[in-house]
């Protein structure tokens, strides 16, 4: 499928979305957000896909934010439904899938952008990378999900501080935080991500999936963590991934995962 504002590629079962928007340093207009939601989703039914990551073009910015431009003039229902919107198609579309996703910050991630990285089931970064959530200074607040994923990620406390000063924290301070797994020098980014990409392609995919479901159970309003994990440790059972992966460790070989 052809894009306008972002790249695909896919090798060796990895497939990497790239925000190609570099004269707006890869910033979130509706059209973007509808193309990452088509490739998310044609990432996710591949059967050769079983990670992806996403980043952005260029050596400034991940994602510096969304395309402001775009709903300056929005009323409050514009708004209501813009996030809305966003929400369902991408933000909470990623966070749910079953698919690993890292984001790979290669640069500024602010206000969308760090929103669709907190989206992500993990993070690595840049050492140039900088991340914030600067919308209170344009009289708005995080519309992504930035008010709810940022306090799960850092804490109350200093989502708090972050989102009220409208301030960028470096790389190592993310990392400091928890909001990022690891800091990397750019040139070293991708391979980093690769590589942990790498490992993941080793274990069941099914039983990620069933991972994902479980820990993302416990951050939902009215769901009992423990009772998903139970149902999906129960559904492992009946799976081929686990009679191979089972069989190959009594067997002391490596596990051929079949992905069902």
């Amino acid at each position: 499928m052809n894009y306008n504002n972002i790249l695909v590629e896919e090798e060796n079962s990895i497939a990497v979305i790239t925000v190609n928007r570099p004269k707006k340093l890869n910033a979130l207009n509706r059209e973007t957000i509808q193309e990452l939601h088509e490739a998310f989703k044609d990432a996710n039914e591949d059967e050769d896909v079983k990670v992806i990551i996403i980043t952005g073009s260029g050596d400034k910015a991940f994602v510096a934010g969304a395309d402001i431009s775009e709903f300056a003039d929005y009323s409050v229902k514009e708004g209501a439904d813009l996030a809305a919107k966003g929400h369902e198609i991408l933000f909470n579309f990623i966070e749910n899938l079953s698919t690993p996703v890292i984001a790979a910050i290669n640069g500024f991630a602010l206000g969308g952008g760090l929103e669709l990285a907190m989206a992500c089931h993990f993070r690595v970064a840049s050492d140039n990378a900088k991340m914030g959530l600067p919308e209170v200074s344009l009289g708005v607040i995080p519309g992504y999900g930035g008010t709810q994923r940022l306090p799960q990620l850092v804490g109350k406390g200093r989502a708090m501080e972050m989102i009220m000063t409208a301030g960028m924290i470096d790389a190592v301070t993310a990392h400091n935080y928890g909001l990022v797994n690891h800091v990397e020098k750019q040139e070293e980014l991708m391979g980093i991500c690769q590589k942990i990409a790498a490992k993941i392609l080793r274990n069941s995919s099914v039983a990620i999936g069933a991972a994902i479901k479980a820990v993302n159970a416990n951050f939902k309003d009215g769901v009992n963590g423990f009772d998903v994990e139970i149902k999906q440790f129960g559904k492992s059972f009946g799976t081929e991934d686990f009679t191979e992966g089972t069989t190959a460790f009594l067997q002391k070989r490596k596990a051929e995962f079949p992905g069902n």
